[in-house]
Parts: structure tokens; C-alpha cells; sequence
């Protein structure tokens, strides 16, 4: 089985956003690579990010109806549920890494997703311990991947 990449809201909202050339072509060309491969996942709080984003905070936005739709594609990536078990994780995360609540949330969605990526610009930190290796998309191109 191909081993499983969590992407980050950044990549969704990259890839969507023609503001930066060179990290919209490579997120695009993540996201490519993730449909065909079938290896995407994301969470729900990754969904929530992404629509406020592409239809508040970026200019142009996207309509509402449009990121619907691109949200309804979205839930083919099975996105990870926040429950109790996954807060709990993410609690200890933040403790041992340090990181933001938010992107603790995003670890501990990763690891419940059973994912060996998480794919994010935002981890400067290592992740030591919790079996996930976090790439850039703009550093790292999809076939470098083990898996």
C-alpha cells in the first residue's frame, strides 16, 4: 500500500492562489500527484482553513458555491474527524514540540490518518518521536518520496 501524505491548508490554498508562481506550480503539481496517486489526506480542520481563506482572505476569492465544490471533491481524502482522542494527542504535542494549538491539531490529525508525510511549510521544527516526516512542497517534489 502507498504510504499516506497529510497536506497542510497552505498547499490547498497555494495551488489556488496565483500570487506566487513558483509555490502555486509546485503546489498544483503536489495536488496532481496526490488525485492521481490516491494518496491525499487531510482533515477537517484543513477544510475549514481552506474555505475561509479562498473566500475571505484571498484577492481575488473564490466564490462560495466554487469552494464548495472543491471541498465536496475534498472529502474523497477521507478527512480526519477532530474527536477527543485526537485533542488529547494534540495537547501532548504541543507540550513535547512546542507548536502552535492549530498545528498541533494537524500533527495529531496526520498521525490518526495513519500518514508518514505531512506535507506543510509551516514545521520549521522536527517532529522527533511521532513517526511523521514533515517535507515542503516547495523543497521536495513528489516522486522523492519513499513509497
Amino acid at each position: 500500500m502507498s504510504v499516506r501524505i497529510f497536506v497542510d491548508t497552505n498547499v490547498l490554498v497555494y495551488a489556488r492562489d496565483m500570487r506566487d508562481k513558483t509555490k502555486h506550480k509546485m503546489a498544483h503539481e503536489w495536488l496532481k500527484f496526490l488525485w492521481q496517486s490516491r494518496r491525499g489526506r487531510i482533515s477537517v480542520q484543513v477544510i475549514q482553513e481552506y474555505y475561509v481563506t479562498v473566500t475571505q482572505k484571498l484577492k481575488p476569492g473564490l466564490p462560495k458555491e466554487a469552494a464548495r465544490e472543491e471541498i465536496q471533491d475534498l472529502f474523497e481524502w477521507t478527512p480526519v474527524l477532530i474527536d477527543a482522542a485526537i485533542l488529547h494527542d494534540a495537547f501532548r504535542i504541543q507540550d513535547k514540540h512546542g507548536l502552535s494549538w492549530w498545528d498541533s491539531q494537524i500533527v495529531a490529525a496526520a498521525k490518526a490518518a495513519d500518514c508518514r508525510y505531512l506535507l506543510s511549510e509551516d514545521f520549521s521544527t522536527g517532529l522527533a518521536g511521532e513517526d511523521l516526516e514533515v517535507i515542503s512542497p516547495f523543497r521536495a517534489t513528489p516522486p522523492n518520496l519513499e513509497g
